[in-house]
């Protein structure tokens, strides 16, 4: 059954860590933990009127928080809180619902359908949004 998460898409995704790394002088970070499996992930972004202009992240995690801090890594930029607040909660609906579409402009989303029958792995694919609209809403917090 747990094979079952383990697809060419998903571990291709977490070999490429798209956005892996340090930033040496972010505007803002944070490090989120999921208690339930161990995950841990620190979000580092630059932002510009409200926009992230430059995200890194580090992870020490499971193959499917690395895959989804993959596609944040690949697609995060350029987008608000308000955004990725969106995505995400579509992100936990298809997984809730296990019925995944596309969603423009975030590609590899549908690779996590897989996931959608291991409802103990879902917060495994949500940490890092959860982590990157952490850190946005800090960020919103600082310039209020």
């Amino acid at each position: 059954m747990i094979q079952e998460l383990y697809q060419k898409q998903l571990m291709r995704l977490a070999a490429d860590a798209t956005g892996e790394g340090v930033m040496t002088d972010p505007d803002a970070e944070t490090v989120l933990d999921n208690p339930t499996c161990g995950d841990r992930i620190k979000i580092q972004i630059k932002i510009s009127d409200g926009k992230i202009t430059a995200l890194n992240h580090e992870n020490r995690s499971c193959m499917l928080c690395q895959a989804a801090a993959s596609v944040v890594g690949e697609n995060a930029v350029g987008h608000s809180q308000e955004d990725i607040t969106s995505i995400r909660d579509s992100i936990e609906t298809m997984l809730k619902s296990k019925s995944f579409s596309a969603i423009p402009g975030w590609n590899s989303i549908e690779n996590f359908a897989p996931v959608a029958d291991h409802k103990s792995r879902h917060a495994c694919v949500l940490l890092p949004f959860d982590a990157l609209i952490n850190v946005l809403s800090e960020v919103q917090i600082e310039n209020a």
